[in-house]
């Protein structure tokens, strides 16, 4: 067995463990307003550990990511001149902030929506929201929808195909752990000199 696949075996048995739910819907409340770690992978991980369980997971991840949202619009409406304005500093996105502002005036609910199909981190949407001042409640809704889009389809797809995706794993597993290692680094690496 490869140090990969005994890798990937680890994190499979990790992801049954008692607190690795709480730990995803931790990291998708927070990935939503703060933290730069999406919790995808982590929902991965727990549907390929229990596929039974895909769509209450794909449920808890929704629901802890849009209740996050809530956070990331609070730091754009109350706090932007002091908490919003550094996260989004720290985090490099002052230019795609300022296009943003600009999309959210005439978009907004689709904005939000469509943000579940691009790569946009959902934190810029919360915040964005916030900072604009748009109204609550079509901001939970497409929030819902955009959030749902994305998790339950991760679900759907490892729930039905999870077993092709596993023998993929156990049979190229040290390509594919060198190729997202390089990758990881290339990012790093990136992000650190841009």
């Amino acid at each position: 067995m490869s140090a990969f696949a005994a890798l990937y075996d680890r994190t499979l048995a990790l992801s049954r463990g008692r607190h690795a739910t709480a730990t995803m819907a931790a990291v998708s409340f927070a990935d939503s307003s703060f933290l730069p770690v999406p919790p995808h992978p982590l929902l991965a991980l727990l549907v390929m550990a229990d596929p039974a369980r895909a769509y209450r997971y794909a449920t808890i991840c929704t629901l802890a990511s849009v209740a996050g949202g809530f956070l990331g619009y609070a730091i754009g409406d109350v706090l932007y001149d002091t908490v919003g304005q550094w996260l989004i500093a720290r985090l490099h996105y002052e230019t795609q902030m300022e296009a943003f502002q600009t999309m959210f005036a005439e978009w907004g609910f689709w904005l939000i929506a469509g943000k579940g199909l691009t790569p946009i981190p959902f934190k810029i949407v919360t915040i964005g929201a916030g900072i604009a001042q748009y109204p609550l409640a079509p901001f939970f809704a497409a929030s819902v929808l955009a959030r749902a889009v994305q998790f339950f389809a991760i679900a759907w797809l490892l729930k039905h195909q999870g077993g092709r995706i596993d023998r993929l794993v156990r049979r190229y597993g040290t390509a594919l752990g060198w190729t997202a290692a390089a990758l990881a680094v290339a990012v790093l690496a990136w992000l650190i000199w841009r």
